[in-house]
């Protein structure tokens, strides 16, 4: 009974439309109260919760990404991308999705990576000829590589949900690999659906503007070495390189491209805040609703269950890919990292499941419900920015379901592809 109450009263209220983060610490009251827990002892836990210097990484990175996706890095990216494919049949879908791949190693947001990258290449798409559904579906799923190429502040988040007990280098090293994978299967079905349907080919860039192109996109994509070079060298904690990161976005952008006015920031960095506000108190009340789920004993019964059913790894991860990808059409990315990483933590412990490599798993799979209806923000944005209703995008989205899923079972099946890189770190 004591379970009812908690599980049954987050799904109450949000079925009633109160925010994931009020809903979890309201269950998690609701249930220390039924089971009498000094309601002090779950005031602790959100406090608690909070209180963790590694947190500092989420606020600097989401304002870095801010900074670069507004201040006119992603056209300089976009511009890139077409020297390598501008120029073959369907190449502007395909300049949008390497555009994603690069803009996600600054933002680390789905978001703004539709936001960012749709506001420039959906327009120039349905002027070259592409149908607009089709421009923000590419769009939409080429931002998925956002969530798992560092600097990725879901990384961190899973990090923190399972205790703390995973390398966050590890993890950003782990997200290369599948992220640039997830890209190359959406690249194949560009090219098989450009070819199919007659879609036009790009203008090549002139020679003589490859070399300004390239150093206008360098500037950012130094972003990327530094985080990742000063975590690997063992200069900086992901933390410290967060912060060094913000620094320098902010030189690039107000130094160097020029882009950016100054009167905008403080809209920025309300918006940065905003974000970085839902996302702590996120943060705190899952940590409260954690606590329940452990004292009602929820993850040794998960444990137990699933078991119960088999006991082969493949099955279980079978079972976790469905679970999730249905999961991840109710709820956002971060509170079912929050919620399902400490249920599972035990399961792939004793069935020597690698928790980088579950990690990866996870964030793919409910990166795909982000752009999965009813509930997918990314979707949502996708749809604004191109003008589209979700009905048409939806209509349209299963080719595109088909190549994310093979890069789905391949991360899922083949831990090589996440764990090679962080392997080399051992």
């Amino acid at each position: 009974m004591d379970v009812l109450v908690l599980l049954g009263s987050f799904a109450l209220f949000c079925a009633i439309g109160m925010p994931v983060a009020y809903a979890l610490g309201m269950s998690a009251i609701a249930a220390a109260w039924y089971v009498d827990i000094p309601l002090e002892a779950i005031m602790l836990k959100i406090s608690d919760g909070t209180d963790d210097f590694s947190l500092l990484a989420i606020p600097f990175f989401v304002l870095a990404g801010g900074i670069m996706a507004e201040g006119g890095m992603a056209i300089r990216l976009i511009n890139l991308a077409r020297i390598f494919v501008g120029f073959i049949r369907g190449g502007l879908a395909m300049v949008n999705i390497i555009a994603s791949s690069f803009f996600g190693c600054i933002s680390g947001s789905s978001v703004a990576d539709t936001s960012a990258i749709g506001s420039v290449m959906i327009p120039q798409m349905v002027k070259a000829g592409f149908p607009r559904v089709f421009a923000t579906n590419v769009t939409i799923c080429g931002s998925v590589q956002a969530l798992l190429i560092p600097p990725s502040h879901n990384a961190v988040i899973y990090s923190l949900a399972a205790g703390g007990t995973v390398s966050v280098a590890h993890l950003f090293l782990a997200g290369i690999l599948p992220g640039l994978m997830f890209g190359v299967c959406l690249i194949g079905l560009v090219l098989w659906v450009s070819h199919k349907r007659g879609y036009p080919k790009g203008e090549p860039v002139k020679l003589k503007d490859v070399p300004k192109i390239f150093t206008d996109a360098l500037w950012g994509l130094v972003t990327v070495f530094i985080i990742m070079g000063g975590i690997l060298s063992g200069v900086f904690t992901p933390t410290e390189s967060a912060a060094v990161a913000c620094v320098y976005a902010f030189l690039v952008t107000f130094l160097v491209y020029r882009d950016y006015k100054w009167r905008e920031l403080p809209r920025l960095v309300h918006r940065v805040v905003k974000t970085v506000s839902m996302v702590m108190m996120l943060i705190g009340f899952s940590v409260a609703f954690g606590y329940m789920m452990t004292m009602m004993q929820i993850p040794a019964k998960i444990t137990y269950f699933f078991l119960s059913i088999s006991e082969n790894k493949y099955v279980f991860l079978f079972l976790v890919n469905i679970l999730l990808l249905l999961l991840g059409t109710f709820m956002d990315l971060a509170p079912m990292l929050l919620i399902c990483t400490p249920i599972f933590m035990p399961v792939i412990a004793k069935l020597g499941i690698d928790p980088v490599h579950f990690g990866m798993i996870m964030i793919l799979n409910l990166g795909i419900g982000l752009i999965t209806p009813p509930v997918g923000p990314t979707l949502f944005v996708g749809c604004a920015v191109g003008k589209v209703t979700m009905e048409q995008v939806s209509k349209e989205l299963w080719p595109f379901y088909g190549a994310m899923c093979i890069a789905l079972l391949l991360v899922t099946y083949v831990p090589a592809i996440s764990l090679w890189l962080p392997g080399l770190m051992k």
